[in-house]
């Protein structure tokens, strides 16, 4: 039978192995939202079954029984949220969700919280801390400064891509360079959604940290904002979380970067001292 009498309330199955059924093009947007998660959940569990061998697209395909368009989207999700990484080229694998550190990201930022205050209170400009989950930068803890307008980029609790960001750029720095080349190469297609970041772009950054001690980066997670960010280490040197100020371009001149990195760097090692 050809198109022309395909009745007009089906259409072709969206997904390996679903049948087509009716559109509803009244479907409330819950059931799309429920559906979306559904799938997540499955392509996760899948994953997870596979190991530390891992899965190519096309082995999750099949395991999973979804489209590749809709499993490279569902992966890229994952591979943002921290809960999927890749291993090799092509293999995908479930990230270590380091509990520890997530279940002593709040004592963190509570210890963290007077620095933050110290920095933004000189400067005036909002301060932020993040953790790492994965390839992807947790904001833990943030303090808003008494300057008129505040560049608030992120809120406590988001994430993205580890880098994009100016505390998250100075933590991926820090860590040893295979962390950070699988870092990097692990954001997938979330990366381009950052004002265009590549890859190529965030190895620049990372190498322009390390030789300069700190981080400066703009316009990616936010458009006309400029960050300057540090890490922050632990007593053996191991890096566990980052901090940044956030303000307009126009005002983040070069000298005031030099400026607040050095402010951030003063207050980081008062906080250390007394840490000991």
């Amino acid at each position: 039978m050809g198109p022309a009498n395909t009745p007009s309330n089906v259409r072709p199955a969206d997904e390996h192995g679903e049948s087509p059924r009716p559109s509803d093009a009244s479907e409330n947007p819950a059931d799309s939202e429920g559906r979306t998660l559904r799938r997540g959940l499955l392509l996760l569990d899948t994953v997870q079954r596979a190991g530390d061998a891992g899965l190519r697209v096309v082995e999750l395909c099949r395991a999973s029984g979804l489209q590749r368009a809709t499993v490279h989207r569902l992966l890229a999700t994952l591979l943002d949220t921290g809960h999927v990484q890749r291993a090799g080229r092509f293999h995908y694998v479930a990230a270590a969700r380091r509990e520890p550190q997530a279940a002593g990201a709040s004592d963190l930022a509570r210890r963290i919280a007077p620095v933050l205050a110290r920095v933004s209170k000189a400067c005036g400009d909002a301060a932020f801390a993040v953790v790492r989950e994965g390839h992807s930068s947790w904001c833990i803890a943030r303090h808003v400064g008494n300057y008129p307008v505040q560049m608030l980029t992120v809120q406590v609790g988001a994430r993205q891509p580890l880098g994009v960001g100016a505390a998250g750029l100075a933590l991926l720095a820090a860590l040893p360079d295979d962390e950070a080349q699988a870092a990097i190469h692990g954001h997938g297609v979330m990366l381009a959604r950052y004002g265009g970041m590549t890859p190529e772009r965030l190895e620049l950054l990372v190498r322009n940290t390390r030789e300069r001690g700190w981080a400066v980066v703009g316009n990616h997670a936010v458009q006309g904002v400029l960050g300057v960010g540090r890490a922050v280490c632990d007593a053996e040197g191991q890096p566990m979380a980052g901090i940044s100020v956030a303000a307009s371009t126009d005002r983040m001149t070069q000298q005031r970067q030099r400026w607040i990195a050095g402010l951030m760097k003063e207050a980081l090692g008062d906080w250390a001292g007394r840490a000991d």
